[in-house]
């Protein structure tokens, strides 16, 4: 090995250490997917209360993104990152011993609380440490270790669960070196923020300027239309696949439910090819096309449908996110920018939390097949309308 290749990789040693880091918290926060029928048995929870479960992760999300958002501005990237691991570590230790309802509920707050840490921070701290002859690839690895995180989350229970005895228990065991091993990558990462003398800890506010809305309004609606998804397919998976289409086997649950959001890491790889100002409706289209596909596959009680669903509609979600989130961050003054982007962020929190509640309440009511349909066509009407308002901003522009 010569001289220049040691160097670059001695830099892309901390920027490789906080992506795995990154990656293995996420998996963390997916891990109780393809284990909620487990639960079911041997706790006696309804579909009601998995959503509610499913929930409260959201909360501690957009409670950790407002609260600590530019906490690492004043305190550090790594005490951040630290904060994180040590919430999503004691999740692991909660789910580990959760012998009822209290304790699920604390391990999904932990968990949401370890995500919304790590959303804003490890980004951040991964685009500061990538070297430059890497630096195109920065924005890449920060999206694959999100998306590709919380993918591989349900597929590594679903997986354990199957080959492995204590189903309940292997998953957050694993799971726990995992995060160990994040420590020490953190650990040897260096700190890339100079403290200020003064440190001020503020609650990050929320803000969506008028000159900003007519960008940020359709961009919010695709992000709440794709989030309501990515919230379907993590929480009541296991119930559409086991009660719809019968398939109750745990690798399957996994597999399926992760899958999503490894489309969803390939859609934001692919939206940097498209051009600019197709990239918010051609995602949005995508997503609907992929929300009918899921219609088809719970209408017709085939799992083909539900998978192929689930391929297009992540595709279509990773585009219209990423496109979304990169036009209002672009259309922002820079002292409104922070509060515009946290405030899209909490939209696609709300989204993945309240309208899988939703589904638990409707599905008390009426048939399951048939809240999936309703549920399907809320979607697909939220991207309608996003379409809509999109080409009618386009042609405006056009006509000026």
């Amino acid at each position: 090995m010569n001289s220049s290749t040691a160097t670059e990789t001695r830099r892309a040693g901390p920027f490789l250490g906080i992506a795995l880091a990154f990656a293995a918290t996420m998996i963390g926060t997916t891990l109780p997917t393809p284990l909620y029928p487990i639960y079911q048995q041997q706790l006696g929870f309804s579909q009601l209360m998995i959503t509610v479960i499913f929930a409260v992760y959201a909360a501690g999300v957009i409670a950790a993104l407002l609260i600590t958002g530019r906490w690492s501005d004043q305190l550090g990237r790594r005490p951040l990152l630290f904060a994180g691991l040590l919430a999503s570590i004691v999740s692991d230790l909660v789910f580990w011993h959760a012998d009822g309802l209290s304790m699920i509920l604390t391990g999904r707050v932990l968990s949401g609380i370890s995500a919304g840490i790590f959303t804003g921070t490890a980004t951040v701290a991964v685009m500061e440490l990538v070297p430059a002859e890497w630096k195109r690839a920065g924005t890449l690895v920060a999206t694959a270790a999100n998306m590709g995180g919380l993918g591989l989350g349900p597929m590594l229970a679903g997986v354990l669960a199957v080959l492995f005895p204590m189903p309940l228990a292997l998953p957050y065991i694993v799971h726990l070196v995992l995060a160990l091993v994040a420590v020490a990558c953190i650990w040897r990462a260096p700190e890339t923020v100079n403290r200020p003398e003064r440190i001020r800890l503020r609650v990050q506010k929320l803000k969506v300027p008028a000159e900003v809305r007519g960008v940020f309004v359709p961009a919010a609606i695709a992000a709440f239309a794709g989030f309501m998804v990515c919230g379907f397919f993590t929480a009541v998976t296991p119930a559409f696949l086991g009660k719809v289409l019968g398939h109750t086997n745990y690798a399957l649950i996994g597999f399926v439910a992760g899958l999503l959001f490894i489309a969803s890491t390939v859609g934001q790889m692919l939206q940097g090819r498209l051009p600019e100002s197709r990239r918010l409706p051609m995602g949005c289209a995508v997503l609907l096309i992929g929300v009918l596909c899921v219609a088809w596959g719970i209408g017709a009680a085939q799992l083909a449908g539900f998978i192929i669903g689930a391929i297009v509609a992540g595709i279509g979600q990773g585009i219209a996110f990423r496109a979304g989130l990169g036009a209002v961050a672009a259309a922002s003054a820079s002292e409104n920018k922070a509060a515009v982007v946290s405030t899209f962020f909490v939209v696609a929190y709300v989204a993945i939390s309240l309208p899988v509640i939703g589904i638990g309440l409707v599905a008390s009511v009426i048939s399951l097949q048939l809240t999936g349909l309703l549920f399907a066509l809320l979607v697909a009407l939220l991207c309608c309308l996003a379409l809509f308002l999109l080409l009618r901003r386009n042609k405006r522009r056009e006509a000026a």
